[in-house]
């Protein structure tokens, strides 16, 4: 059911996943949208971009050259190569993305590209996935599909934005986090449970796999 709700994907440069549901979600995509630096990634796992973007000092010359139809050059250097990414989806109108590479070797990127999908959730349906989960933003009360037992972690940075769990092993009602840990290590009971804001704002919410 995930991969064929999201017919994007942007690859970006961190560790390549192994898991199957992101491997299905690649076999599955229309657009593949890579970060230049993962294009050899990308390749090398036998899939082929539609869109190649970044600053492309990551490319090398025999990569340019093969993947010069599809290259959509950004020098810009006030944001990253995901945010490039994501900028070239918003301009194609392309929606319904997941996001992979986006964790492993480093972990000061790890927790940016966290704040990217974030930021970016008020434009655009994502979901970032690694090898462990998925991560999901989102700015309204939402019911998210589960399974008994699923490891599910919420974060949330506004400390004024009041929050009710129902569904999970431990619940919450107009709850308010002052710290990023507090929503963090809860358990689903059922096949859907439901993270109610109470006020505007984004909640990161993270599901394991089974």
């Amino acid at each position: 059911m995930i991969a064929g709700q999201y017919h994007t994907v942007i690859v970006a440069n961190g560790a390549f996943p192994t898991g199957d549901t992101a491997l299905e979600i690649l076999r599955n995509a229309k657009e593949i949208v890579c970060c230049d630096g993962a294009v050899h990634k990308l390749t090398t796992a036998g899939f082929e971009p539609t869109a190649l973007v970044g600053d492309l000092d990551s490319v090398n010359a025999e990569e340019l050259q093969c993947w010069q139809h599809c290259t959509h050059q950004d020098k810009a250097t006030e944001y990253n190569d995901l945010q490039k990414a994501l900028k070239y989806c918003l301009a194609k109108h392309l929606d319904h993305i997941a996001m992979i590479g986006c964790n492993g070797l480093r972990d000061d990127h790890f927790i940016a590209n966290l704040s990217i999908m974030a930021t970016y959730s008020d434009q655009l349906d994502l979901m970032m996935i690694t090898d462990h989960g998925r991560f999901l933003a989102i700015r309204q009360t939402t019911n998210i599909p589960s399974f008994p037992g699923e490891q599910v972690s919420v974060f949330c940075k506004n400390e004024h934005l009041p929050l009710t769990f129902h569904g999970l092993k431990y619940p919450v009602k107009k709850r308010c986090f002052k710290h990023f840990w507090e929503g963090s290590l809860n358990e689903a009971l059922s096949n859907e449970f439901t993270i109610e804001l109470h006020s505007e704002g984004v909640v990161v919410v993270y599901l394991g796999n089974k």
